[in-house]
């Protein structure tokens, strides 16, 4: 069963995420399989929300399956695109602790399987590479 303690502070967040995650939108031929590589508009979109706020890129993944918002990606993709876009990230796992999510639920062990993805992700040379400054 799961509980939605503090979903109005969750649907604050997303609020004050929108924007932010506009700048997104040209990564999501790549996340979504469409692209052999992200495009300059792509990773420098993502290098700015991580840089001003990692937490919805937190709120992204969490969200990615929710059908009122109409986004599906690959997460495998999704944890690779600090690497290809040669950008330095905090790990995924630090969206456990940005979400105050319990260690143990079902999402925290998602980040943590997509942690260890963008680990591996990130020691293997990528396949294609686009600079995004």
């Amino acid at each position: 069963m799961l509980v939605g303690f503090g979903s109005s502070d969750l649907d604050q967040d997303r609020e004050e995420c929108t924007n932010q995650l506009v700048v997104l939108s040209p990564c999501l031929t790549y996340v979504g399989g469409n692209a052999k590589a992200p495009t300059k508009d792509c990773c420098g979109g993502f290098g700015q929300v991580i840089t001003q706020s990692q937490k919805c890129v937190c709120i992204l993944v969490k969200d990615k399956d929710d059908p009122n918002l109409g986004l599906k990606f690959n997460a495998s993709l999704a944890a690779h695109l600090p690497t290809a876009c040669h950008i330095t990230a905090p790990n995924i796992t630090k969206c456990i602790s940005l979400l105050h999510l319990s260690p143990n639920s079902t999402l925290a062990r998602e980040f943590e399987s997509l942690g260890r993805l963008e680990a591996s992700a990130n020691s293997a040379p990528p396949l294609q590479n686009v600079k995004g400054n």
